[in-house]
C-alpha cells in the first residue's frame, strides 16, 4: 500500500473541499478560514513530494502575510462589522474544524516522512540538473519563466491597487484628503502675516495717584 499516494490524495481532497468553501460560503470570516486551510493543504502536498521550499514559502508568505492583507481588505469593505462581531462564538466551530484538520495534516506529514527510510525525491528535474531543489527553482524561475513571473507580479500589484480603490468612495460626513490640492498648496495659502501697531499703555502708577483726593 502506497501511503504517500494515499496521503497526497487526502491532502488534495481537503484542499479542494476548502477551496469550494471559499467561493460558496457567504460569511467572509468562514471564507478566510477555509482559504487558510486550502493554502496549508497545498503546502503539505508540496512538502510531501519534496518541494520543501515551495511548501514553507506558501505557509510563510500566503498564510502569514497575504491572509492578513485579505482580512484588512475585508474589514475595509462595506460590511456590517458590528453584526459580524455579534455572537463571535458561532465562528468557533469552523475555527476548530480548520485547526483540527491542520493538526491532522501535520501529524500525517510527519508520520509519512518518519516512515520513509530514505528522504523523498526532491524533484525529477532538479535531480537531472544535479542541483538542489532551491537552486533549480531559482534558475528556472529567473531564466525560462522570467516573463510569466513579471506578469504575476504586475497582476498582484494591480489587484492590491484595485482593492484599495474600491474602498475610496465618497461618504457623507467623512473628511477625505485631496492629494492634488495638497500638492498645489503654496506658502501664502498656509501662513498669513498680520501686522499690528504697537501701543504703549499709560503707566498704572500715575493713574493711581490721580485717582487719590
Amino acid at each position: 500500500m502506497d501511503w504517500v499516494l494515499i496521503t497526497f490524495d487526502a491532502f488534495a481532497l481537503i484542499a479542494a473541499i476548502a477551496a469550494l468553501g471559499v467561493i460558496s460560503l457567504r460569511n467572509p470570516v468562514h471564507a478566510v478560514l477555509c482559504l487558510i486551510l486550502t493554502f496549508f493543504s497545498v503546502a503539505c502536498t508540496w512538502i510531501l513530494v519534496g518541494a520543501e521550499f515551495l511548501g514553507v514559502a506558501l505557509v510563510l508568505v500566503y498564510v502569514g502575510a497575504v491572509m492578513v492583507l485579505f482580512l484588512f481588505v475585508v474589514m475595509m469593505l462595506d460590511i456590517d462589522v458590528a453584526k459580524l462581531r455579534e455572537g463571535w462564538v458561532r465562528f468557533l466551530p469552523v475555527g476548530l474544524v480548520v485547526a483540527v484538520a491542520m493538526l491532522v495534516e501535520m501529524l500525517a506529514l510527519i508520520g509519512i516522512k518518519a516512515k520513509s527510510m530514505d528522504p523523498l525525491p526532491a524533484n525529477a528535474a532538479s535531480q537531472a540538473a544535479d542541483a538542489s531543489n532551491i537552486t533549480w527553482l531559482a534558475n528556472t524561475l529567473f531564466t525560462e519563466f522570467l516573463l510569466p513571473f513579471e506578469f504575476a507580479a504586475v497582476i498582484l500589484t494591480v489587484a492590491v491597487i484595485a482593492a484599495v480603490m474600491l474602498t475610496l468612495r465618497k461618504r457623507t460626513g467623512v473628511k477625505m484628503q485631496n492629494a492634488g490640492e495638497q500638492s498645489r498648496v503654496k506658502a501664502s495659502d498656509r501662513v498669513r502675516l498680520v501686522r499690528m501697531p504697537a501701543e504703549t499703555p499709560a503707566p498704572a502708577v500715575a493713574e493711581t495717584k490721580e485717582a487719590q483726593p
